[in-house]
Formats: structure tokens, sequence, C-alpha cells
């Protein structure tokens, strides 16, 4: 998983002109501590995605969705977010944020059918973009 993490976020590493990110820089120990729920998505016999989340009340909050580059636009994310949607039948929400600069992350947010919210600075300048969902 941690190796899925780091191929994933270095390209939106990337994206967003920054390395900066947690993900670029989790220990395999806080990665296995953090208290979020994961589902993975093989592929070829390979791990092609995940994605980690937390519910609390009827909110679930998307913390990392991963993908593999050697399966990119394949809808993967897409499957892995439908996914927990179908799996958490006491959510009514869903949140999400990703790296404002990360255009395909955002496109597929909002045609996935979240709403962007306002979006937020973090650090000196690293914009980050919010995404909401009623389901």
């Amino acid at each position: 998983m941690l190796e899925l993490q780091r191929k994933s976020y270095i390209i939106e590493a990337e994206l967003i002109g920054t390395t900066e990110i947690p993900p670029l820089t989790e220990t395999f120990e806080q990665l296995q501590n953090c208290g979020e729920t994961f589902i993975g998505y093989y592929k070829e016999n390979k791990l092609a995605g995940a994605i980690s989340y937390k519910r609390e009340a009827g909110t679930l909050d998307i913390h990392r969705v991963m993908v593999h580059p050697d399966f990119f636009r394949r809808g993967i994310a897409a499957k892995l977010i439908a996914h927990i949607e179908s799996i958490e039948k006491a959510a009514t929400k869903v949140i999400v944020s990703t790296g404002a600069a990360n255009l395909p992350a955002v496109r597929l947010y909002e045609k996935l059918g979240f709403v962007r919210q306002e979006d937020m600075i973090v650090g000196d300048r690293l914009r980050i973009a919010n995404f909401k969902k009623y389901i």
C-alpha cells in the first residue's frame, strides 16, 4: 500500500508543483496506524488502486484515492468511490479534497457529482480544493 501511495502521489506532486504533501513523507507505521478504512482494487494480479476513508456519523471523509500510474485512465478511482458509497449505507454525505492544480482529480470529482466548496491554502502556497456530495 505504501508503495502504491508513493507512486500515485508523486504524480499529484508534479501536477501541483510541490512534494510537500503528507502521503509522500508518511512512514509505514504512520500509514498502519492512521485509523482509516482501506479498500484495494486489483487488476492483472497487481494492486492497481486503493481508497481510504473514515466514516463519522453520516459523513464519508475520503482521505486517499490512489491509482498506480500503470493503471491511470481506466476508471479505477471512480469505481472505488462508487464502491464505498454503496457499502456505507448510513452515509448521506461524502467529502474529499485534492490539490486545486490536480486537474484530473478535480474533473473526476465534478464528473461524479461532487460540488466544489471553498478552496483553502495550506502552508505558504498550496491551494486545496474541497468537494462535497450528498448521496
